[in-house]
């Protein structure tokens, strides 16, 4: 019981994150993986991948119904995703993720800093009425992000976030509500292949998809009430944390 208790406690805190900048894996898959030592990597994997997928759909249909944001230019990206999430996994076996991580990090940074001293980055929505560039744009960015998000994962919601701003001209507020639609797309198509291959702990995911939804729920709220300058530091917070945990993955970890 204090097992599911704990997991839960770190699944609500995924979905407060998750639903306002991403990058709540960082928080309730470590948890798993600490909790349950013994556990195959992909039950571990499938069993967060459904409280994810859980908290995900409450912060997309509470954005939804508040955020307006380009339905077109959205559902282009998460069609990419979808399919490259697949692209990427199978590319696990081709390439290690170790060869990428440090590029990753050098991006995170070059992300953290850029946003850091840009003081007005989505703080204003810029993005104008969809053209062939929008929408080549858009579907970019779900096959890069999607691709990543399949091969190697942690920061796709940070990434996506970043890209809707700086690439389409949306505001933060606009592209967190984005990025969750993207990400309920892709965490979909991992939980279609998890469950189909039964790697998925149900005792244990259940309540933790509930916790998460809980945490989306407040999270989403947050976001919505506080706007695009409460979410960008939440963001920059984030960010630093993906930089320190990257890091400490390549320098330190294997050690």
């Amino acid at each position: 019981m204090t097992q599911i208790i704990t997991l839960c406690i770190f699944a609500f805190l995924a979905g407060l994150i998750d639903s306002i900048v991403g990058g709540g894996g960082l928080i309730q898959l470590p948890a798993l993986l600490v909790l349950l030592p013994n556990t195959a990597i992909p039950l571990i994997m499938g069993t967060s991948k459904l409280s994810s997928f859980a908290g995900t759909s409450v912060a997309v249909i509470r954005f939804s119904k508040i955020v307006p944001i380009s339905s077109l230019i959205v559902i282009l990206a998460a069609i990419a995703a979808f399919i490259f999430s697949f692209i990427g996994a199978k590319t696990v076996s081709i390439i290690h993720p170790d060869i990428i991580r440090p590029i990753i990090l050098l991006v995170l940074i070059v992300v953290a800093i850029y946003t850091f001293f840009k003081k007005d980055f989505g703080v204003q929505y810029f993005f104008k009425p969809q053209d062939r560039k929008q929408i080549i744009s858009a579907g970019i960015i779900g096959s890069l992000l999607g691709f990543y998000d399949g091969f190697l994962g942690p920061g796709t919601g940070s990434f996506l976030i970043f890209a809707f701003i700086s690439i389409l001209g949306f505001d933060f507020l606009r592209a967190s509500a984005a990025a969750k639609v993207v990400n309920f797309v892709t965490n979909l198509s991992a939980l279609i292949y998890f469950t189909f291959t039964n790697n998925v702990i149900y005792h244990l995911a259940l309540p933790m998809a509930i916790s998460n939804m809980l945490g989306a729920s407040i999270g989403s709220h947050l976001a919505i009430v506080k706007g695009s300058s409460f979410i960008r530091i939440i963001f920059i917070v984030v960010v630093s944390i993906l930089i320190t945990k990257l890091a400490y993955d390549i320098f330190f970890s294997k050690s």
